[in-house]
């Protein structure tokens, strides 16, 4: 049996591929909807993947479900409580599918979402005891799954939490202590709140240490799980619902969306309503970027933050470095954000010759922000990391305004003095200044180093 786990940090989404290579059989859990890795390692090893699982409708990303039944020939299974436009076979406890001499038998979890499922991982010619337990958004390492990203939906946090509970105490917590788990996320995913940089654990490790195994009855546990969960992106709904319907595979996007456009072009696209998304480090688009444009750059999380502060109907134009386009372009279709109306034909080098349509933005150093609070003329310093890291420590003289929710309320930003932005380092707060340049009417700069620099350089930071 081959268990192979793949890791793509930038949505802290991890997905599987179980196969016998004797059989000559795969299938794939949670696939990223780039699909083509698995169907390598796949024909590598001699096997077709015949089987494709999700383990729910995800919310912070499109799955390769439709791509897989689309090359490969694959069989999508859901769980039983799934509803969904295309063809699938509906999974309920006890369910099995074998994969050569593995034998994929499901578990209905509810709770993070009302059609979850876990997947246990057993030698199909012996009744011992699962090898692993795929927990996808149920369990976590360190975490459980959040019951409230169903909201928008109609389910409700409560039942939905109360639905976790029983998932939990009923079926996963009973195996025994050495089943390995697997889940679908990671550290910075916003699916939980204390999810660990752990991706692999066993049972009786998580029944010690997660603290929502800990012994508690039903009505504390669903009080802790809703409590203090990070804001929801607002394509979390939408990538949910496209998760459930028949649409284009990401290869059908890329080939419509990856052309030229000449500056003309894109200046007559903006003036359109297009948003223009320069994905570039924050220092260099600092430097110069063309009026107007949003920097979310490819050297962060990249996916989350632009589906985060974007518009999924709108067309997107990117601004790159040359060769950067089919990137930008495949993590932003990885949350189904398949808008992307062409890019900027030889990136930033197209506006050599309209300097007119280039700006810059500012980056001070904490030593100079420093200097100006205690100047006649003290800027205003606007932090844009979380609550929770707000709550941990911030500026003595900061405003909290999270970058989470920053987009919605760009007429809130102060306009009495100049603007620094801060966050932990200066990626956010890159996006967060771009945002309110984008609008004009501000003096902003970027914090460079964020709240670390500014300790170094002894500004004052309070707790609480």
């Amino acid at each position: 049996m081959v268990l192979e786990q793949y890791y793509l940090g930038c949505l802290a989404h991890a997905s599987y591929l179980i196969a016998d290579p004797d059989a000559g059989e795969a299938a794939v859990v949670d696939p990223q909807r780039d699909v083509q890795q698995y169907v390598d390692d796949a024909r590598e090893l001699g096997c077709r993947i015949s089987h494709v699982f999700l383990t729910h409708f995800h919310a912070d990303f499109v799955a390769g479900h439709l791509e897989l039944r689309d090359r490969e020939q694959a069989q999508i299974h859901l769980g039983a409580r799934a509803s969904a436009e295309f063809e699938f076979e509906p999974m309920a406890d006890g369910d099995s599918v074998e994969v050569g001499g593995v034998r994929l038998e499901v578990l209905e979890t509810p709770g993070h979402s009302p059609e979850s499922i876990s997947i246990l991982v057993r030698d199909a010619a012996s009744e011992v005891d699962p090898y692993a337990v795929l927990t996808g958004d149920t369990l976590f390492i360190g975490d459980v799954g959040r019951p409230d990203l169903r909201a928008a939906l109609g389910w409700g946090a409560q039942e939905l939490g109360g639905m976790l509970y029983e998932s939990l105490h009923g079926k996963l917590m009973p195996l025994p202590d050495d089943t390995l788990v697997y889940p679908t996320h990671g550290a910075g995913s916003l699916c939980g709140k204390n999810l660990s940089s752990e991706t692999v654990s066993t049972i009786g490790e998580q029944r010690r240490y997660n603290y929502a195994l800990q012994p508690m009855s039903r009505e504390r546990f669903i009080e802790i799980v809703t409590a203090d969960q990070p804001d929801t992106p607002a394509y979390f709904s939408y990538d949910a619902v496209l998760n459930t319907r028949e649409h284009p595979t990401l290869e059908e996007t890329l080939t419509r969306e990856l052309h030229e456009l000449s500056l003309a072009r894109v200046l007559e696209l903006a003036g359109a309503g297009a948003q223009l998304l320069d994905v570039r480090d924050p220092a260099d688009f600092a430097g110069a970027h063309l009026r107007g444009s949003v920097n979310v750059g490819l050297g962060g999380s990249f996916a989350t933050w632009s589906g985060t502060v974007l518009d999924h109907d709108s067309p997107i134009v990117l601004i790159a470095e040359p060769g950067r386009e089919r990137e930008a372009a495949t993590r932003l279709g990885r949350i189904g954000f398949d808008n992307v109306a062409g890019y900027l034909a030889g990136g930033m080098g197209a506006l050599a010759a309209t300097p007119e349509l280039v700006e810059r933005l500012a980056r001070v150093t904490a030593e100079a922000l420093s200097e100006q609070l205690d100047g006649p003329s003290p800027p205003r310093v606007v932090d844009v990391r979380s609550t929770r890291e707000w709550d941990e420590r911030h500026l003595e003289q900061a405003l909290s305004m999270p970058l989470s929710r920053l987009a919605g309320h760009i007429e809130e930003v102060p306009r009495d003095r100049p603007l620094v932005i801060h966050c932990a380092s200066d990626y956010r707060a890159a996006i967060a200044a771009s945002l309110i340049a984008r609008e004009g009417g501000r003096e902003v700069a970027v914090l460079v180093g964020g709240l670390p620099a500014c300790e170094s350089a002894r500004l004052a930071s309070v707790a609480g």
